[in-house]
């Protein structure tokens, strides 16, 4: 199998179950907290890692017990984390994540030390993306961090994976050129455009305008659309689950697709994949804790 790369953030979640999501001015009695670890980046590397992938973790923790929760639990997953930068003045990335009883969610994220890496960190270990097949990015660190690994990583010839989230005011544009594959939900592709569009279709044909050989754009309940160069528009979809907790899925679905591509698996066949993958993990609380291993998914492509 290939080998991944995933740059980007961790953060050690602090999730809240509430019967709903509260308003401005209002005060809801909830159950306990739990310390779950998080951070888009690290729960991508955690499901690559689960799912039997030959993953490496590179991003910036602080000196606390925070960053232990993270590494142990990325260990325990079979991903490197032997790369993370440990910043002595800074915190690692912490979010506070409530979750409704319909298992919707709404996040609050302070970067911390996730906030810290830099261009200069990239090239310091540049020899991890030179060893790498597949590079993941995300954009809870710096844009101008993810532009040079992205530019850097296409430089070397290798496949790179962006999950644009969350989407900035203004994203760089230079970025698109360097990405072979951008996966963003509804909501992302519009805010990425900058305008409102008739469907996926439109949206999809106007980010691979912007020069994206493949898009995909999840679609929660409904699966994900997939417009590729090579292997043309199609629309899959997933069974219907009880939904307890959406958090992680799309970073689950992000892993999923890099492992079956490291595989060898054709991209909608790598997709259809992440669906399943994406589809087990609502039915279960907590972000990394709720990530199936290879062999809970059952399923022949």
């Amino acid at each position: 199998m290939k080998k991944i790369l995933v740059i980007g953030s961790l953060n050690v979640d602090m999730v809240v179950n509430v019967p709903h999501m509260p308003v401005a001015g209002e005060t809801i009695l909830a159950g306990n907290m739990e310390l779950v670890p998080g951070g888009k980046g690290a729960n991508q590397a955690y499901a690559a890692g689960r799912l039997g992938a030959h993953v490496t973790m590179f991003g910036a923790v602080g000196s606390d017990s925070y960053a232990d929760i993270e590494k142990q639990s990325l260990s325990s997953a079979g991903v490197d984390t032997s790369h993370l930068l440990v910043r002595k003045d800074k915190s690692t990335g912490l979010a506070w994540i409530t979750v409704n009883d319909e298992g919707d969610n709404s996040i609050i994220v302070i970067p911390g030390a996730n906030a810290t890496v830099t261009e200069r960190d990239i090239a310091a270990h540049d020899c991890l993306i030179r060893d790498c097949d597949i590079l993941l990015c995300q954009l809870e660190i710096p844009l101008k961090t993810v532009v040079y690994a992205a530019k850097r990583a296409r430089e070397l010839g290798k496949t790179v994976i962006l999950d644009p989230a969350p989407v900035p005011q203004q994203f760089p544009e230079e970025l698109y050129s360097y990405i072979d594959i951008i996966k963003p939900n509804e909501n992302e592709a519009a805010q990425l455009l900058g305008e409102q569009v008739k469907g996926c279709e439109e949206a999809s044909d106007k980010l691979r305008a912007k020069g994206i050989q493949n898009v995909l754009i999840t679609l929660g309940p409904k699966g994900a659309y997939i417009n590729s160069e090579k292997e043309g528009k199609h629309l899959l979809s997933v069974r219907s689950v009880p939904v307890v907790d959406t958090t992680a899925a799309g970073d689950a679905f992000t892993a999923a697709l890099a492992v079956r591509l490291a595989s060898g698996f054709s991209l909608v066949q790598a997709v259809r994949y992440a669906n399943e993958v994406a589809t087990i993990v609502v039915t279960r609380r907590g972000a990394q804790t709720s990530i199936p291993s290879a062999e809970e998914v059952l399923f022949d492509n």
